[in-house]
């Protein structure tokens, strides 16, 4: 079998691990609740938090993180077998992130009915680019803290990832302008899937996030 077989076996496969519902299956066997059916009907880790607690918030976020990296680091598996070249590894981490973002938000396993694809996308972002991925995580954090809201903070984290690319500091070596124009791209991505929430905090609806402080 050539390469490309297995390229695209890989692929699907990305998909298929971005496609697992964390929140749907974990909510399911622990609380016997389908977050779908409960606050914003997303199966992601912040209508988990939203409707399951911090506990269970905490175990969707970290296990849809770790999908995201996982799909994408498949792309050295292909690497270490020799069948991608060494510099094309940027490259087809892209593709297999993308298609683990998009497999969480269409999930084969739940009726394509998922979330927007934020924890699977950090993860993702997590492989291709540590430093950036980091940067834009504490962008999220800082938003989150001084809005509350969870949409804007990552809306914003999305658009600064491709920006920081931009920079030479941060730009990768291999298919720089591929991966700045991928940022954009995931930027539109999230903008689209948040688009309910953009309404809503264009009429001061969003819902806020209960952060709570402890204090000494």
């Amino acid at each position: 079998m050539n390469s490309e077989f297995y390229i695209v076996l890989s692929a699907i496969a990305a998909y298929l691990i971005g496609s697992f519902p964390t929140a749907v299956w974990y909510g399911m066997a622990y609380f016997g609740i389908d977050v779908r059916e409960h606050g914003s009907g997303n199966s992601g880790a912040t209508n988990t938090f939203r409707v399951l607690g911090k506990q269970a918030g905490i175990v969707v976020l970290c296990i849809d993180v770790l999908k995201g990296w996982t799909a994408t680091q498949g792309a050295a598996l292909l690497v270490y077998a020799d069948l991608i070249y060494p510099q094309d590894l940027v490259l087809f981490k892209l593709i297999f992130g993308i298609a683990a973002v998009i497999g969480h938000i269409f999930p084969v396993y739940a009726g394509f009915k998922g979330g927007k694809g934020i924890a699977t996308l950090l993860g993702m972002v997590l492989s291709v680019h540590i430093e950036a991925a980091l940067l834009c995580l504490l962008v999220f954090v800082l938003v989150l803290l001084l809005s509350k809201y969870v949409s804007l903070g990552s809306m914003i984290a999305a658009l600064v990832f491709p920006i920081l690319l931009i920079s030479p500091k941060y730009r990768p070596d291999e298919h720089s302008l591929v991966v700045i124009i991928f940022g954009f791209v995931i930027f539109l991505l999230v903008v689209i899937t948040h688009q309910k929430n953009i309404v809503r905090l264009l009429h001061g609806e969003e819902n806020k996030a209960k952060i709570r402080i402890r204090r000494k």
